[in-house]
């Protein structure tokens, strides 16, 4: 599996995963490949450097987990950010409350004020994600690297 940056034509960034390049290229000419957000399909890649996270059966044979401070000034040169700004961009993401997949619900409670306001993150699909976007509802989808539960 390949994670490639992305870019619609309205400046709308997402990432896509494929199986390979060519995958990525076959899907494009069809068409295939979209924006989340606005549904563009003139997309196009942009240059990025990625850390490859260990995912189940594979975690086993993947090497002990590194410090934290170790772990940061590894993503710091994959993602090009201080390790310090890591440090401080996870800080941040660990005071949100993860409300899972119930993101767009508490979204337009705190939005519409039937809620107080707080920091939350979660998930939501394309079309829940569209829909709130629509709604004037303001939101940003998390970089991989923080993306992780850190509770």
């Amino acid at each position: 599996m390949i994670i490639f940056e992305l870019s619609c034509a309205h400046g709308h960034r997402f990432e896509g995963w494929f199986a390979s390049g060519d995958e990525f290229a076959r899907q494009q000419e069809r068409s295939l490949v979209v924006c989340p957000i606005c549904e563009d399909a003139h997309v196009e890649r942009l240059p990025s450097a990625r850390v490859n996270v260990a995912k189940g059966a594979a975690r086993d044979n993947a090497p002990p987990a590194q410090p934290s401070e170790e772990r940061d000034q590894t993503e710091s040169a994959a993602v090009g950010l201080p390790a310090e700004a890591i440090t401080k961009l996870r800080e941040i993401v660990r005071n949100t409350e993860n409300v899972g997949l119930r993101f767009p619900e508490e979204a337009r409670k705190i939005h519409y004020r039937e809620a107080p306001p707080r920091a939350i993150r979660g998930q939501a699909s394309r079309d829940e994600a569209k829909a709130l976007t629509e709604e004037g509802i303001e939101f940003t989808s998390l970089p991989p690297f923080l993306a992780g539960d850190t509770h």
